[in-house]
């Protein structure tokens, strides 16, 4: 259905015409008894939700040009390399104590239960590495805490995946470097099968759950962390990195990736605010390691290997970890930006 309404929107719009996610629905029902009599086998919303799809696929395509972004025009997709999934209803779908009610298959059991209480406006449900999966979309009432905790800076990277400026560090569990060996080999084995083969079905199955083991240890890690974050400060500074630039670096691009540091922030940017706190962004190209914390004294000499920062200040004479020192300058320069 995605592929029929993608062809019909392009062959219009060369055409001159303006078409439309409800007129294309429209003459799709026209000939689906003729043409498309197995489309009635399933549930009309997952036929209806690939006209949905199309029109989000142009509207973020179009909006994308006019942002200067590198969103590409959508693609028709396919039944072996595309993402399986679908869309319900409101009204389609029951959600119950470890069980969704799916129309024309049936109650099916869920690993948990809804853990939201609200309108229920619709669910998508999707496959990855074998396993299925039900995302519900739940409209609640937006409620914001009070939090009077204290203020907190934070300093990410690649040794210590954060530092906070009261003390608190989190490593960085590197998952994908952990799993490298295993993925090198599982992807060996995938080339010498035969495509298309039993074997090399299993073999791909098991490439895509070890692919999702991977996101999964270092989603864990990050929800964990920002959650913690948002829930005990009032105020979070952290550095307004240039993330797509840092991954442009040859020697350590595969770390940045297996880090997601662009993840941290828009976690955090996205749970702060809900937890009744406030995130500052500090400039990027503050000096926050170079600078002591103490004194303000500059090192412009410093470099990645020095761990610990010694300040050179006669009259200060701080010694600490490197990470520590620049959680504090950033958190210092965020409450200079807030003001009294």
């Amino acid at each position: 259905m995605f592929n029929w309404a993608l062809a019909e929107w392009k062959t219009q719009y060369e055409a001159g015409g303006k078409p439309n996610a409800m007129a294309l629905k429209k003459q799709f029902n026209a000939i689906r008894r003729e043409q498309f009599p197995w489309s009635y086998e399933v549930t009309k919303c997952a036929v209806e939700g690939a006209f949905r799809d199309v029109a989000v696929a142009f509207k973020n395509f179009f909006e994308g040009r006019k942002a200067a972004r590198r969103t590409g025009y959508p693609k028709f997709k396919s039944k072996k390399r595309s993402r399986q999934a679908f869309y319900l209803a409101n009204d389609k779908f029951t959600v119950g104590d470890h069980w969704i009610d799916v129309p024309k298959l049936g109650r099916v059991n869920m690993a948990e239960k809804l853990r939201f209480a609200g309108k229920i406006l619709s669910a998508r449900i999707s496959k990855t590495a074998d396993w299925w999966f039900v995302s519900i979309t739940v409209e609640m009432s937006d409620v914001v805490p009070e939090n009077h905790c204290p203020p907190v800076g934070l300093d990410v990277g690649l040794n210590r995946l954060a530092t906070l400026s009261d003390g608190r560090r989190y490593e960085n569990q590197r998952p994908l470097r952990h799993l490298l060996k295993r993925l090198r080999r599982l992807n060996k084995e995938l080339a010498r099968r035969t495509k298309g083969g039993k074997n090399w079905q299993k073999t791909k199955s098991k490439l895509a759950r070890l692919h999702y083991r991977i996101a999964c240890l270092r989603a864990d890690l990050l929800h964990k962390l920002t959650t913690e974050v948002a829930k005990t400060s009032g105020l979070v500074a952290v550095e307004d990195l240039h993330v797509k630039g840092l991954l442009q670096n040859r020697c350590l691009s595969r770390s940045f990736f297996d880090a997601a540091l662009g993840t941290l922030l828009d976690l955090l940017e996205s749970k702060v605010p809900r937890a009744g706190g406030t995130l500052v962004k500090v400039g990027r190209f503050y000096p926050s390691s170079q600078l002591c914390h103490c004194c303000g004294l500059r090192r412009a000499d410093l470099t990645l290997k020095e761990r610990i920062y010694l300040c050179t200040n006669p009259a200060c004479g701080y010694t600490g970890d490197r990470d520590e020192n620049a959680s504090l300058n950033i958190l210092q320069e965020a409450l200079r930006l807030v003001g009294p």
